[in-house]
């Protein structure tokens, strides 16, 4: 059996410091807009491969080669990446138009004193239906910003609401990147894995919306938004969430997904035919860096595995988490600090994946437990941090429109994200655990 090797764990901690020091650069010091996004992510996920690669110089290189093929190559690598790219052309071809119908429909169809809680649940079913939740917040943020300036509301209250529905989402959608990853570094399905979060995600939901609620019924409402909409665009984004839920084979859900939405989108005018493959070109070219550092992370694992980095920290999370409770909490505090450090829920999932799966083993948590531990947690990290992607859209997003509102001012009514962790906190430690496989 292997020793263990902190040192081994090097190319994550140059990752960490050149992609948390440079962002922090960008962002607070050159005041760059978007500064931690600003930084090519792969580039340093190569620095940190080369160190990597400059480690045990017992080895070759061609055996080091070796080593990260075998990385790359697993199955459950090559069916990330694959699911990855179906799901990217499913948003390309569907597009963001239904989205907004939804919105406006439950906008039209429901008081005016319950436009926030309204702007929380369509955030839910627009970030379920799409699988991303940067995605969500660029739609909904301006019917946000529409509500309060029509209704009264305050706009971080708005806000935080879509920011919190859009995190719901990221969390339990089928073709999220975040669900996408966690399952498939766990080895379990998808359905096993939604059923696990479920139960952990509504209670925190519904929470969530009675807290909307008394925050918002007493301001003083006024006119209402209305828009014209358009349901039929709505049924691909519903087929995939019922086909992901009754266990249908998630290449077969988006398959479905994809053939529904061409022809929806051709019959509604929606889309023109000419540039329908465009846009699952177009959506596809978008998951290409969430690929690649699938890609790049598996072969720096893979190396770091081999090199008695993994049994070293493992070791380490031994003595500082004791039983399988402890164990869950500990997984979840590894991806939290990985998303603190590269604001990016799916990396910091790819990053905590090989890591987790020994200590799944070690601490006998089942592989769809443990893939909901990781999802569930990156969510609730990402889904506060100033710096996160998600955060500066919104703020983005209604700067544009002419509103000033700033991350601070937001943070305070992100309820989702808090009841999200006291939720995961029972779920950790309250409830009895299930023997699955």
């Amino acid at each position: 059996m292997k020793k263990g090797n902190f040192k081994a764990l090097l190319p994550i901690v140059v990752f960490i410091i050149l992609y948390l020091g440079l962002g922090i650069l960008f962002e607070y010091i050159l005041k760059i807009s978007m500064g931690f996004y600003s930084i090519p992510i792969v580039v340093i996920f190569l620095v940190a491969l080369l160190v990597a690669c400059l480690q045990n110089p017992k080895l070759s290189f061609d055996e080091k080669l070796d080593i990260m093929s075998k990385g790359v190559g697993d199955k459950n690598i090559v069916t990330m990446i694959l699911i990855f790219m179906a799901a990217g052309i499913f948003v390309g071809v569907v597009g963001r138009s239904s989205a907004e119908s939804v919105a406006y429909f439950l906008l039209s169809a429901i008081p005016a004193q319950f436009s926030v809680l309204v702007l929380f649940v369509v955030s839910c079913f627009v970030s379920v239906a799409m699988g991303t939740s940067v995605g969500t917040i660029t739609l909904i943020t301006p019917i946000a910003v529409a509500v309060s300036a029509g209704s009264g509301f305050g706009l971080p209250l708005c806000i935080g609401s879509v920011m919190g529905g859009a995190m719901f989402g990221d969390n339990l959608s089928f073709i999220s990147d975040t669900t996408i990853a966690a399952c498939n570094g766990q080895g379990c399905e998808m359905k096993d894995k939604f059923r696990e979060n479920f139960g952990i995600a509504l209670p925190a939901a519904i929470a969530t919306a009675v807290l909307i609620l008394v925050t918002s019924l007493g301001a003083d409402v006024g006119e209402g938004v209305m828009k014209d909409y358009n349901l039929v665009q709505v049924i691909p984004y519903v087929l995939v969430l019922v086909g992901g839920i009754i266990g249908i084979n998630v290449f077969v859900v988006l398959l479905i997904g994809i053939v529904s939405g061409s022809v929806i989108m051709l019959l509604t005018g929606a889309t023109e035919a000419t540039a329908l493959l465009g846009n699952m070109g177009t959506g596809a070219a978008g998951m290409f860096e969430t690929t690649m550092v699938a890609i790049l992370v598996s072969a720096i694992c893979a190396l770091i595995r081999e090199n008695g980095g993994f049994i070293a920290l493992l070791e380490w999370i031994k003595k500082s988490f004791k039983g399988r409770k402890a164990g869950q909490l500990g997984m979840g505090l590894l991806v939290g600090a990985m998303d603190i450090s590269t604001a990016n829920n799916t990396v910091a999932i790819v990053m905590a994946n090989p890591i987790a799966k020994e200590m799944s083993e070690e601490y006998g948590i089942s592989p769809r437990k443990a893939a909901s531990i990781l999802d569930t947690f990156s969510c609730i990290f990402q889904g506060v941090i100033p710096y996160g992607a998600q955060m500066l859209v919104a703020i983005s997003a209604a700067a544009e429109l002419g509103y000033e509102v700033s991350a601070f001012q937001i943070m305070p009514n992100l309820f989702y994200p808090y009841m999200l962790l006291i939720s995961s906190l029972i779920f950790i430690f309250v409830v009895p655990d299930k023997k699955h496989k």
